[in-house]
């Protein structure tokens, strides 16, 4: 008789724990991010364009870097390459030690991505999606309104409540359906 591989079902009315990502992990991801952050921002600013957003996350592909870039009337498929063969010989040079990874560089579509903490405020009154490293309230995903920041804490409106969400501890942040500048 074959055994059966996999997980085991649970109990019925037991839910599964929250997997809590390793602190150590997330702290150098967040120092890598905030290194190319810095990095291409004075690119970008020479270029006429923006940096929205850096993302540094696992793939199926393995390891991507993904900066989001915006202008304004848009930005252009040369914009994202003139930029992306900029940065990465910025990159070869200052991060040496950074483990393999795939470079791409996007403008940000309708599900705008919101990274800097001006941008929560930049955004008032438009509708988001939240990802935390860490669960409030026993959740790490909301969605919601943006109403606003205090002492680096993000104000998102849900149906009848307002929760304040610690802006270090958001790893993800997208406008939902965005359509315009602001």
């Amino acid at each position: 008789m074959a055994k059966r591989a996999g997980k085991r079902k649970q109990k019925s009315g037991a839910s599964a724990p929250i997997r809590q990502p390793d602190p150590e992990i997330l702290k150098r991801q967040r120092a890598f991010v905030d290194s190319v952050a810095r990095l291409a921002d004075p690119l970008c600013v020479a270029e006429g364009m923006e940096l929205v957003h850096v993302e540094y996350q696992r793939e199926p592909g393995g390891l991507t870097l993904r900066l989001y870039l915006d202008k304004p009337g848009g930005v252009t498929l040369d914009d994202c390459v003139d930029i992306s063969r900029q940065l990465e010989d910025i990159l070869d040079v200052h991060t040496q030690d950074a483990p393999p990874y795939r470079l791409e560089v996007s403008s940000p579509g309708p599900d705008r991505p919101v990274g800097k903490l001006d941008d929560f405020m930049r955004f008032l009154g438009h509708r988001v999606k939240i990802r935390l490293a860490t669960a409030v309230n026993g959740r790490r995903n909301f969605s919601g309104v943006l109403a606003g920041v205090i002492d680096d804490m993000v104000q998102l409106q849900l149906d009848k409540e307002t929760v304040s969400l610690d802006y270090k501890d958001i790893t993800r942040a997208r406008l939902i359906n965005y359509n315009g500048e602001r």
